[in-house]
């Protein structure tokens, strides 16, 4: 950094020394033109501020630059400097490790490739964060949240970003064909989003349907056997282009429903002797997402 960029990031360092706890103004000490600001800083803050000083493991899928050899890991970079007792890691398809640094680790890989995955989460172990910034597809961040999500320890945070692709139509043979030598193109083309809100392929109608899941326990539906995400989500948050996935213990109990039927004192009260009375038609739930889980959940701490 030469002696004008020091004097022009000096109000920066001055302010992120005198509020450390805003994280604002820690990702602004790493800002530049190409990277002007961790754009969900604003958002994260109140769900990492209280984590601030645990030792956690951390992980950002997709560490930034793409092909471009003089920018990228400023997310880490930021991370690292607001959470100083943890180990941050990273993944990216492109070889970033030349910004391996103390508490930072990357791993050069496919996020969709399930064997490198293995080896990263056996190196890292289960994780406390999970920031999700990889690949474009819809289908990746798909797959990615079904399989990752498990490897968080109870109380875990997963935040999927820029949302935005669930809305964007793959762009056809044509532009993919444009788009080989690049990374970011090959992102853009490939999306899958749809322009139909309700597509069920969409990463955005994923995460929807899970928010049904918090209430599985009053779900009026004999037979219906809890998923694996059914169990241990506890909340979901929903921005501007990023959702944010709390893991934990989502037992609570219902106060009329057992086991998906009603409770004899609610039949009871209904004036019938079982649920077969009340005539109802129950609709099969798709649960085949739960299988997907089921890859990483042996990892331990």
């Amino acid at each position: 950094m030469n002696l004008i960029q020091s004097l022009k990031s000096f109000p920066r360092q001055v302010r992120a020394f005198l509020q450390p706890n805003d994280l604002s103004q820690v990702a602004a000490l790493y800002a530049h033109e190409e990277w002007p600001r961790l754009r969900f800083a604003h958002r994260y803050q109140s769900h990492f501020a209280p984590l601030k000083w645990k030792k956690l493991k951390i992980l950002a899928i997709g560490v930034g630059g793409y092909e471009d050899h003089t920018i990228g890991g400023e997310a880490l970079k930021t991370f690292k400097t607001y959470f100083p007792n943890s180990m941050i890691y990273g993944i990216d398809i492109v070889d970033k490790r030349y910004l391996e640094e103390d508490r930072i680790k990357i791993f050069h890989g496919d996020q969709n490739d399930e064997s490198f995955m293995k080896d990263v989460f056996n190196e890292t172990g289960a994780l406390d964060i999970i920031i999700e910034d990889g690949s474009s597809a819809n289908e990746h961040h798909i797959k990615a949240f079904y399989k990752f999500f498990p490897v968080l320890n109870e109380g875990g945070i997963y935040a999927a970003e820029n949302i935005h692709h669930s809305y964007w139509p793959s762009l056809g043979q044509k532009w993919s064909d444009f788009a080989q030598e690049s990374v970011m193109m090959q992102n853009w083309v490939n999306v899958g989003g749809s322009l139909d809100l309700n597509d069920p392929k969409t990463v955005m109608n994923m995460f929807k349907k899970l928010v049904d899941g918090l209430n599985y326990e009053e779900f009026l539906n004999p037979g219906y056997t809890p998923s694996y995400f059914d169990k241990n989500i506890v909340s979901l948050h929903f921005y501007h282009n990023l959702v944010i996935v709390y893991k934990g213990d989502n037992s609570e109990g219902s106060n009329f429903i057992e086991n998906n039927t009603l409770q004899p004192f609610v039949l009871e009260t209904l004036g019938v002797n079982s649920l077969d009375d009340l005539g109802l038609e129950f609709p099969e739930i798709d649960q085949k997402a739960d299988e997907m889980s089921l890859t990483f959940t042996s990892i331990k701490s």
